[in-house]
């Protein structure tokens, strides 16, 4: 006798939305999502759609109905809580709009729970689209399967970032003048922690010597080579996540 199926099958769309969902909700999309569903799923009556909403998790649905303007969704079953996020902020230096929005999208992938942008004074951008952003971290998340998005908020100056610091929360800072190696310094300092990255000129002077200034400040190096801005901090997060964040689960 042949096995029956996995309900929702691993190739299900994916796809947040507004919450929250619950059990024998009916949710009907309209725009880009019923395109995505209609034009590029070829979704059908009686098809699963995996759903997620940022707050209760990831839920199981079948399509009603499909229209060119319209799809009906009956929420089915709930298939996981919410994850369980670190308590963990990249802050990353503005870059342009390619490269800032791959650390924007490889982050969400990384599990990151917060992503700060800051403008300092060596930064070749000083702006974000919030749209924008929202939507490159919301497709990375429903591309890697995540329960929950991270949070992205608006630019910061980076003597506006240190004047408000939070006194229990270490920041960890890539200098190119030198500090601990990454690896001892994450696994020595446990509990909530931000990443500070700059631009791909650095920190100016003045600017070291601020972030040094702040007690809860730890200079790291990533290593004998130099990187660029994206990749520092991507490689950062990773080995963050690797030796204090959720990838020891």
């Amino acid at each position: 006798m042949p096995a029956v199926p996995a309900w929702p099958p691993k190739s299900a769309p994916r796809l947040f939305l507004a919450g929250p969902l619950a059990l024998g909700n009916t949710v009907v999309l309209e725009g880009a999502q019923v395109h995505y569903l209609g034009n590029v799923m070829r979704a059908a009556p009686g098809d699963a759609v995996v759903l997620c909403d940022d707050l209760t998790g990831e839920w199981a649905a079948r399509v009603v109905a499909a229209g060119k303007r319209a799809v009906t969704l009956e929420v089915a079953a709930l298939l996981r809580p919410r994850e369980d996020v670190p308590d963990f902020t990249l802050i990353a230096a503005l870059l342009k709009k390619p490269q800032f929005d791959m650390v924007l999208e490889k982050a969400t992938e990384l599990g990151v729970r917060r992503i700060q942008p800051v403008v300092t004074r060596r930064c070749v951008a000083d702006a974000l689209n919030p749209d924008r952003a929202r939507a490159v971290v919301t497709e990375a998340a429903e591309q890697c399967a995540r329960t929950a998005l991270p949070a992205i908020a608006a630019p910061l100056k980076l003597d506006a970032l240190l004047r408000a610091w939070e006194p229990d929360r270490a920041l960890f800072f890539a200098d190119e003048a030198g500090g601990e190696p990454a690896a001892p310094a994450f696994a020595a300092r446990r509990g909530p922690a931000a990443i500070l990255i700059g631009p791909e000129g650095g920190f100016d002077a003045a600017e070291r010597a601020a972030i040094r200034a702040l007690p809860q400040a730890a200079a790291i190096t990533l290593g004998p080579r130099i990187l660029r801005a994206e990749t520092a901090a991507l490689a950062a997060t990773a080995l963050w996540m690797a030796l204090a964040g959720d990838w020891t689960k």
